[in-house]
């Protein structure tokens, strides 16, 4: 047993070093990523104009009117705006063609922006937190009826911006715009009760307590994005798909004997890659073996980009047989 481990792994070897003489199949997805680039990065656009336009507004009237609740949604809005010119500078980026440099493309750039949105939220929630903490013991006077009319329209703005990126397309890179947004939304909700509660009843300690609320929800989705992104960035199976469950899959195929050196990674948020070894009874019947394999990954698993080397199994059994000593 141990003999035919260590020629499992010679042979490994052999095959890495050796690997630009064999024959790959490649299957590549790429013919619809221009089309979907632009349309991410307009809807991206649409939503910054709106986004920045409006912070502005919310920015003087919470200074004017003492609100943190108004000045952390504003505050929220100005890094969605910069969230989402980075992220539509993203969509741009990655429509780009692969070049000799880059043969998969640029599609990682909007896996960049989205870390880098998720780490300003994080950087976000901690200001907006100690802010609210220091107003429990140092309350300032609230002016409730700006509050409640302001955040009134900025929910309205949000709710448009939002409905505007879930229509589009559902990239890493637009759901972390899209996270921004959503905090923005439930800081003009809690803009609103706090402006609401501080006219009728005059309680002020609501607006500090609405904003570390939202904060605590934000900072979960926040650091959801931002383990989505490193895991991306750091080659992992994508989530929600099983390596194992895949190799398993791929050896149930018909004419497939066994599957080794598997690999899955994704490209970005959206396009899982994947590469293995497949040992076959019958090199005549590769062709329909790929064939089969590839319609069962993109049916079953939703990955597209694949590439898979055939092996004989008459091979490896040539090749055990002399690493084997005499008599063995």
């Amino acid at each position: 047993m141990a003999l035919n481990r260590r020629a499992r792994v010679r042979k490994n070897m052999k095959y890495s070093e050796h690997g630009t003489n064999h024959n790959h199949a490649h299957d590549h997805g790429h013919g619809h990523v221009h089309h979907h680039g632009v349309q991410s990065r307009n809807t991206l656009l649409i939503a910054l104009v709106l986004t920045l336009g409006f912070s502005l507004v919310e920015a003087v009237t919470g200074w004017w009117s003492g609100s943190l609740a108004l000045l952390g949604d504003a505050g929220h809005m100005v890094t969605d705006a910069t969230a989402l010119g980075m992220a539509a500078l993203a969509a741009w980026f990655a429509k780009r063609p692969p070049s000799e440099r880059h043969s998969y493309g640029f599609a990682r750039a909007e896996v960049m922006a989205a870390l880098l949105n998720a780490l300003i939220m994080v950087a976000v929630v901690a200001a907006i937190a100690v802010a609210a903490v220091q107003r429990f013991s140092a309350a300032q006077p609230i002016n409730g009826e700006a509050v409640a009319i302001v955040a009134a329209l900025g929910l309205a703005i949000n709710i448009a911006v939002a409905l505007i990126l879930s229509r589009g397309e559902k990239t890493l890179n637009s759901r972390a715009a899209l996270l921004h947004v959503m905090g923005d939304l439930l800081g003009s909700v809690a803009a609103l009760i706090s402006g609401v509660v501080v006219s009728y009843t005059g309680w002020t300690p609501i607006d500090p307590i609405l904003s570390l609320f939202i904060c605590a929800l934000i900072l979960h989705s926040s650091l959801g994005l931002l383990r989505e992104a490193l895991h991306t960035l750091m080659e992992g199976v994508p989530l929600g798909i099983s390596l194992p469950e895949v190799g398993r899959a791929m050896s149930g195929v018909e004419g497939v004997n066994s599957v080794h050196d598997l690999h899955i990674w994704s490209l970005s948020g959206d396009r899982a890659a994947l590469s293995a070894h497949v040992l076959i009874a019958d090199m005549g019947q590769w062709e329909k073996v790929l064939s089969r394999l590839r319609e069962m990954l993109g049916r079953c698993h939703g990955i597209q980009h694949i590439t898979l080397q055939p092996e004989p199994v008459s091979k490896i059994i040539h090749f055990t047989s002399h690493i084997m000593p005499p008599g063995q």
